[in-house]
């Protein structure tokens, strides 16, 4: 199926801007790839520092862990103690 207005008044060779003035074209391209850049670096640090946070959680954990075994012991030792 051939698609009206498709390559028609388009000079031979320009048919990569799409039919866009190249200066205008040029503009919107560098715009995109200085939003794309702003974007990837934006993406880079949230990406490290949910990564940072993941270690804080798994360091986090582990004292409490720690805690938690040390309360029961100490309750244990209590349990024991005459009154």
């Amino acid at each position: 199926m051939r698609r009206a207005g498709l390559g028609e008044g388009v000079p031979p060779g320009n048919y990569g801007n799409y039919g866009y003035a190249n200066s205008g074209y040029s503009a919107c391209e560098e715009e995109n790839e200085r939003l794309t850049e702003s974007l990837r670096s934006k993406v880079t640090a949230i990406k490290s520092l949910s990564i940072e946070i993941g270690h804080e959680v798994k360091t986090q954990n582990k004292l409490l862990a720690e805690m938690d075994s040390q309360f029961d012991s100490t309750t244990g030792f209590l349990g024991l103690c005459p009154m």
